[in-house]
């Protein structure tokens, strides 16, 4: 108790003297960075997981991209199961007549009753007005529309709405689904209507992608027995989803933006763990003379050891405590920018992400402030007497090594995967030493280009030259310390870069990839009767339609090898493989698509004379499915297998928006197969009206406007980017406590400098001038290295993630070396303009340590 009460004593102490302040506020927001993003995800685990049936809408819930057997349901009723039946697909829908008429492409579900059998459905009777829960389901003629339909459609309670071929009239508003508790990335608004209605609606043809679904809910002993009978039953294109792996794509893009935003916030840590590092080393430094007089008076190394342990044990304590305090103040601004995509309210987040902030807080602490505390316990008594001896510095090294490892394991942990933490690491490992290496070259450059005319040290010309030889002398000089400055300093500046004015580069860059009149509507559902028609229609409006066929297959075989989604490791190959392809057929290379390997269809392969069926494989499916040309491949079409060889890959632009297709054989193959047609076309803003006419005509197609989904998707970008650079303002703040640890932990020798510099004639406008010119310098180069660095991996996110050329912003270097040169300088003349008002006596007679 009274070494802890004496270690009470000493951090009060120092904290009034300012010498933990820095190392506090560092831990502190590397916590926070990490807690807010903490408290966020766990709010959103606690969401899922309290509404983990509610989001099946039942116990168990069987989806397929086909219809169910139905002694499938059978069976699950004798086993004293309740089953409902639900499909859900999109379509157009329209309202009014005349000049008055709306279409708008809806997600329509189609319920029997009884559904849901977990959770209730929310109802309101119009517009702005309270909503209550539901009794039943749509009566048969109704449908209940969700508050964005009835916006887009302008409909209202009472209204009529075309689905297919019948009216259906507006019996209520739509506000919560059980199954739909989170909407993360959804595009079309609901309609929900009577299974029983759906018949007459003609709206599933050949060709329709609609979800086939069983929920089944019940004794839980009763459901885990069902789902342990048909598990080892269900074929390609069925899956079973319980409370544990339910609705996995929320799920998934939820896990990725949290860790894109962990990942972002370690950023911070690693900003931080630069700051404890550099700040312990100064308290180590000022506390090496009262270290040799309490070894004078009695003090052992263990007991010096334990008393600086347990000041830095309550000190850890403390600043992770304020952090998890701001991290969970920080987060409902994360909840502010986020939860709008989330269409169910959040609970209040637990504890955990504190317990966490307070183990990240303490690892830092401990894996870079330990090691130069390990030295105190090392000092020689002699010190009182020649303050030259210092402690030792063997083994430094090593110990840092334990700081770095600590600092990799709170990477493995953030990332969540083995894999992308080894990437993480790899990647914050490379830019680190790749940064220090141009640090150290630049450092050295600069002093080299320090040399001018000699002036006096009365004359203004003289003034000038001195302050800047000297300033960037003093880089030299401190080289290690100006190197982890500009390296802590680049990297925070670069993570800033790439959310600003590289994002805006690469948006740009996206955009002007697709061409001015790219295709923006796309029409689904064609049946092969209509064709005709409709191009004439599209012909008559002055569009060029170019209709394609679209036959639905299943890829079984590659090269006689029976083929489905264990075949893969890829998440990408597994989904792709366990779906149905639309497959078409042509005569000639689709504009936008070239060559890659191997050769078009030949005039065998158009007659059909050859001894296998040819295909042609877009070039991305091929690399993710391991197919290269002369393999063999087999889907089945309708029921039946169909052989064909690999001739060729492509090259697909799909900035183009034309309708491509990963499989394409000649017309032969797939001719007598169901099919339906696609096209897409450029519809200009005046000719808007044009879509409501086409599907008045038409009821059955549906009609995807492009442009307005990317607009959703570009909305939902920015504020994911917005959240994210919430999370960069934390690395800025870590980075100017780095710059102001560095500037501090060299603040003795520097004033030692400048007091003999000042006792050699120098006045203070000269030496002001030395230290603006080192100030600026640092800020300058990390300036440089940050838009060098942001510039190198915005172009490898566009070649290698977009697929686009971006152009280089020739103004981005300049701007940044001009921002940080400002920053850094403001930022160390704070910290260090107090200096030059010390009595030089004071500074020679203390020593430079």
């Amino acid at each position: 108790m009274q070494l802890l009460s004496f270690a009470w004593r000493m951090l009060r102490r120092d904290a009034r003297g300012g010498e933990l302040r820095l190392l506090a506020a560092a831990l502190a927001v590397a916590v926070a960075a990490l807690t807010a993003v903490g408290f966020f995800a766990d709010r959103v685990r606690q969401a899922l997981d309290r509404e983990s049936h509610q989001l099946l809408g039942a116990d168990l819930l069987l989806t397929a991209d086909h219809p169910w057997p139905a002694e499938l349901a059978i069976a699950a009723r004798a086993r004293g199961l309740q089953v409902v039946e639900t499909k859900t697909f999109p379509s157009m829908v329209t309202h009014g007549a005349g000049n008055e008429l709306r279409a708008q492409l809806a997600e329509i579900k189609a319920v029997a009753a009884g559904y849901p059998l977990r959770g209730s459905l929310r109802i309101a009777p119009a517009l702005n007005v309270a909503d209550a829960p539901a009794r039943g389901v749509p009566a048969a003629g109704t449908i209940w529309i969700d508050e964005r339909l009835a916006s887009a459609l302008a409909a209202r309670v009472g209204d009529r709405v075309v689905v297919g071929q019948i009216s259906l009239v507006v019996d209520a508003l739509l506000t919560l689904e059980p199954d739909r508790g989170i909407n993360f990335f959804s595009v079309a608004p609901r309609l929900l209507m009577n299974l029983d209605d759906l018949p007459a609606t003609a709206l599933l043809q050949v060709g329709s992608r609609v979800g086939y679904r069983l929920l089944v809910a019940g004794e839980p002993s009763l459901v885990q027995r069902f789902q342990r009978e048909i598990e080892p039953r269900l074929a390609r294109g069925e899956r079973i989803e319980d409370a544990q792996n339910g609705r996995p794509e929320i799920r998934s893009a939820l896990e990725r933006a949290q860790k894109f935003l962990g990942l972002s916030a370690l950023l911070t840590v690693v900003l931080a763990a630069v700051a404890v590092a550099l700040a312990a080393r100064r308290y180590v430094a000022r506390h090496l003379d009262p270290c040799a007089v309490m070894r004078c008076l009695g003090a052992t190394q263990a007991l010096l050891l334990r008393l600086f342990l347990g000041q830095f044990a309550v000190l850890g304590l403390l600043a992770s405590a304020l952090g998890c305090v701001l991290g969970y103040l920080a987060h409902f601004a994360l909840y502010a920018w986020l939860a709008q995509l989330l269409a169910t309210p959040l609970p209040p987040p637990g504890p955990l992400p504190a317990v966490q902030g307070v183990v990240v807080g303490m690892v830092l602490l401990f894996g870079f402030a330990v090691p130069p505390l390990l030295q105190l316990r090392k000092v020689s008594t002699l010190r009182v007497l020649r303050r030259e001896l210092g402690s030792p510095q063997s083994g430094l090294l090593g110990a840092y090594l334990v700081g770095f490892l600590a600092l990799a394991g709170l990477m493995f942990w953030v990332a969540g995967e083995v894999e992308l933490g080894a990437w993480v690491v790899a990647g914050f490992t490379i830019a680190l030493i790749a940064f220090a290496l141009i640090a150290r070259l630049a450092v050295r450059l600069a002093a080299a280009a320090r040399g001018g005319g000699r002036g006096e040290w009365g004359g203004r010309g003289g003034q000038a030259g001195i302050g800047w030889r000297y300033g960037l002398a003093s880089l030299e000089r401190r080289a290690s310390a100006s190197v982890v400055q500009i390296v802590a300093l680049s990297l925070g500046f670069m993570a800033l870069l790439l959310l600003t004015a590289i994002r805006g580069d690469l948006l740009d860059a996206w955009r002007g990839a697709v061409p001015v009149e790219a295709p923006n509507r796309f029409v689904i559902n064609i049946q092969p009767e209509q064709v005709a028609p409709v191009r004439a229609r599209m012909i008559a409006e002055g569009l060029s339609p170019d209709l394609a066929p679209m036959v639905r297959g299943r890829l079984t075989r590659i090269n006689d090898l029976a083929v489905s989604a264990a075949s893969y490791t890829d998440d990408r190959a597994q989904r792709l493989i366990d779906r149905e392809f639309n497959l078409s057929m042509r005569a000639d290379l689709p504009e936008g698509n070239r060559l890659s390997a191997g050769r078009w269809f030949s005039a065998t392969d158009l007659a059909g004379s050859g001894d296998e069926a040819a295909a042609s494989v877009e070039d991305g499916l091929a690399k993710t499915l391991g197919l290269a040309v002369g393999d063999r491949i087999e889907f089945v079409v309708a029921g039946e297998s169909i052989r064909m060889r690999v001739v060729g890959l492509r090259k697909v632009n799909w900035d183009t928006m034309r309708a491509n297709f990963f499989v394409l054989t000649p017309p032969r193959v797939l001719e007598g197969y169901p099919a339906s047609w696609i096209t897409s076309f450029y519809l200009a803003p005046e000719k808007a009206d044009f879509v409501n006419r086409l599907i008045g005509e038409f009821p059955n197609l549906t009609v995807i406007d492009v442009a307005a989904i990317l607009r959703q998707l570009q909305s939902i970008i920015d504020q994911v980017a917005q959240a994210v650079q919430f999370i960069f303002l934390f690395t800025l703040v870590a980075g100017v406590i780095v710059l102001y640890a560095a500037l501090a932990s060299a603040a003795d020798e520097r004033r030692y400098e400048l007091a003999v510099m000042r006792a050699l004639g120098a006045r203070q406008e000269q030496l002001r001038r030395a230290l603006l010119a080192e100030f600026a310098a640092i800020g300058g180069l990390s300036g440089l290295i940050a838009a060098l660095g942001a510039i190198g991996v915005g172009q490898f996110l566009a070649r290698q993630v977009f697929h686009f050329d971006v152009a280089i912003n020739p103004w981005l270097p300049p701007l940044a070396v001009f921002s940080g040169a400002v920053l850094v300088t403001g930022a160390g003349w704070f910290a260090a303009a107090r200096l030059l008002h010390a009595a030089p006596i004071e500074a020679l007679r203390g020593g430079s340590a």
